[in-house]
């Protein structure tokens, strides 16, 4: 933007407001619109919507309803609560009764340290988290689990996630990996726009099955997206991140979603019970 634009817009509204003050007739649609005709010369305008974006961007609730946990340990805990934590979600995890799975559990690497996250996946959306629910206050074992699991923990917080409609459903790898949580709190009513740009951006990134998974909260903090990411070691990582620069149209997409206001950047190790399925 050049000294000489900005002089001229700044006449241009000194202008308009002499105009607006001397005339009754336009003065009510000045004092309206003044404000909001400068804002557009600088804003995005994105169209109105007729539905929720759960429902424009995500799979179907009944495929794609996850929960996010996060668990900070204290220090000297972390490898009895991985031993306690593997038996209890092998059990949840086998049984049939319950119309859920552990996708993944890991320890913070890089980032909040001491931490543990559990991914879970509910088939059958609320219905089926309901029903988890309620079998689990009967479950005496996974009570006594809970309570011994609270002396270790210094605090914990939940999400209930959707899945976006566009990324790879998240599935077992052959390992050793590690994976990268990418948390991105949003601007209010961006989600629509976010979702639009990496629907055509995930493109760039799927040539070393480096996409996990990709999804948007739903009950809990709202607005909030996170990308999961798997890479065999940091300079895979590294190596992998570069080579996207090198595609053309990857340079918009992080054009157009870098003004996020909040980022956080997690590395991730697979916890012992995850052996069987993330590693």
């Amino acid at each position: 933007m050049t000294a000489t634009w900005c002089v001229n817009l700044l006449r241009k509204r000194r202008f308009w407001r002499e105009t607006c003050r001397r005339s009754p007739l336009v003065r009510g649609l000045a004092n309206k619109s003044d404000d909001g005709w400068l804002r557009s010369m600088f804003a995005h305008n994105v169209d109105a919507r007729k539905d929720a974006h759960s429902n424009l961007l995500s799979k179907k609730e009944t495929s794609g309803l996850y929960k996010i946990q996060f668990h900070n340990v204290k220090p000297e805990c972390l490898e009895a609560y991985n031993k306690l934590s593997t038996e209890v979600h092998k059990e949840l995890h086998n049984d049939a009764d319950y119309p859920c799975e552990v996708v993944g559990s890991w320890n913070t690497w890089y980032g909040e340290q001491d931490q543990a996250v559990h991914l879970w996946r509910y088939y059958g959306g609320y219905p089926a988290l309901t029903e988890c629910l309620n079998k689990l206050r009967l479950n005496k074992s996974y009570l006594e689990f809970r309570k011994e699991r609270s002396k270790m923990l210094i605090s914990r917080r939940n999400q209930l996630l959707l899945e976006f409609s566009f990324w790879n459903d998240p599935v077992p790898r052959p390992g050793p990996n590690l994976y990268e949580l990418r948390t991105y709190r949003l601007k209010p009513g961006t989600m629509i726009e976010w979702g639009n740009h990496w629907a055509r951006a995930i493109k760039y990134r799927q040539e070393n099955h480096e996409a996990v998974g990709g999804f948007f909260t739903q009950i809990g903090e709202l607005y909030i997206v996170h990308h999961l990411w798997a890479y065999k070691d940091l300079q895979s990582r590294e190596e992998t991140r570069n080579s996207a620069w090198l595609k053309e149209g990857w340079d918009a997409n992080v054009h157009y979603t870098a003004c996020c206001p909040n980022a956080e950047r997690r590395l991730y190790v697979p916890a012992v019970f995850n052996k069987r399925a993330f590693t």
